[in-house]
């Protein structure tokens, strides 16, 4: 049964971990166009998760758990032609965030298989743990 039970335990972690992959994703996705609002100033930077593999001492178990959101600094912000906004520069050209649409939703889809696969193992253990109930009253 603690085999069971360890199994819930680390999917829901699991499912836990992506589903915070999941927000730091669409909040990338919802500040994709948001562009610096001076030529001074600097526009959305987007955000990257890590994880970390932990022990749980009540549980004795290791299990996942986010390690860091942190700005993503590897990449360069974009340049666009935009004259008459704001936060042009003295060449007509805005600061855009370094987000990449196509390698978010790529991420979303990753971390959205990965939390169905959790769930599915959650699904999993717990049809086991019903038919072993019905075997301990049959």
């Amino acid at each position: 049964m603690s085999e069971l039970y360890d199994t819930l335990a680390i999917s829901a972690m699991g499912m836990k971990a992506q589903g915070a992959r999941i927000r730091v994703i669409s909040e990338n996705l919802a500040n994709s166009d948001t562009a610096a609002t001076s030529p001074e100033g600097k526009p959305y930077q987007r955000q990257i998760i890590t994880f970390k593999n932990t022990l749980d001492r009540e549980l004795g178990l290791d299990i996942v758990k986010v390690d860091q959101i942190k700005p993503d600094t590897s990449s360069d912000f974009k340049m666009k032609f935009m004259p008459d906004h704001p936060g042009a520069d003295k060449n007509g050209y805005v600061k855009m965030p370094n987000v990449n649409t196509l390698i978010e939703v790529m991420d979303m889809r990753e971390a959205q298989r990965t939390y169905e696969a959790n769930l599915g193992m959650i699904e999993q253990a717990r049809g086991m743990l019903m038919r072993t109930i019905d075997l301990l009253r049959g």
